[in-house]
C-alpha cells in the first residue's frame, strides 16, 4: 500500500489529491481537442469531466493492483492547476506499474511534465517497490516521447498498428525503466 504525505514539493510544483474544486481548471485542460488527440479519449464535456474527476479524486492511495494513483499538478505561487500525473499499479506478483500525465498546452515545454513524473517514478520504485515501469504513448506523440526519454526510460518496442483508436489505426510505443536503472540514475 502507498499512501503519500500531501502535498508532494518539487523544485516548482506542488502534487495532491484532487477536489471538487479543480473542477473548472480540469474542465479547461480535457475540454481540448489538442490535449485528447494522443489519448484515448476524445475532448470532454462537463458531464466527462465531472465523471473523470469524481474518479481521481478517489485515486489518492495505492491499496493494490490495478489501483490507479492521480495527482493534481499546482504551480505554489498562483496554485493554479497546470496538469496532472498518474501512477497504476498493474502487478503486484511482477511489481509492475505505469507512468502517464497531461499538461495543459499553455504549460508545455517548461520540463513540468517530467519534473512531476520524476515524482512518481520514486513514488513506484522506492514507495511502492516496483521492479519495473512502463510509459505507453501514442507513436505520433514526439513530446511525449521526449518526456520518457528525459526521465531515463528506454524505448523498448514500436508496435505498429496495433490499436484502433478514434476510427484509425495508431502505433504504440512503450518505454520501461527498471528499479535498478532508476537507483543508478538517482546515485548519479
Amino acid at each position: 500500500m502507498l499512501k503519500p504525505d500531501y502535498p508532494i514539493l518539487t523544485e516548482r510544483l506542488h502534487l495532491r489529491p484532487y477536489t471538487l474544486d479543480d473542477f473548472d481548471a480540469l474542465y479547461d485542460i480535457h475540454s481540448r481537442p489538442e490535449v485528447a488527440r494522443y489519448l484515448y479519449w476524445g475532448a470532454r464535456d462537463p458531464d466527462e469531466v465531472r465523471e473523470a474527476l469524481e474518479k481521481k479524486i478517489r485515486s489518492s492511495v495505492l491499496a493494490d493492483e490495478g489501483d490507479a494513483l492521480q495527482l493534481a499538478v499546482v504551480l505554489p505561487e498562483t496554485g493554479a492547476l497546470v496538469g496532472d500525473v498518474v501512477l497504476f499499479w498493474t502487478s503486484r506478483e511482477h511489481r509492475q506499474g505505469e507512468v502517464g500525465y497531461i499538461f495543459h498546452p499553455d504549460h508545455g515545454g517548461r520540463g513540468y511534465a517530467t519534473e512531476a513524473s520524476v515524482v512518481m517514478l520514486r513514488l513506484g520504485f522506492e514507495g511502492l517497490g516496483l521492479h519495473r515501469v512502463v510509459g505507453r504513448l501514442d507513436g505520433r506523440n514526439a513530446a511525449s516521447a521526449r518526456v520518457l526519454e528525459r526521465l531515463g526510460m528506454r524505448r523498448e518496442a514500436h508496435l505498429v498498428q496495433n490499436e484502433m483508436v478514434k476510427g484509425e489505426w495508431t502505433d504504440e510505443v512503450i518505454y520501461a525503466m527498471l528499479e535498478d536503472e532508476w537507483r543508478v540514475r538517482q546515485a548519479g
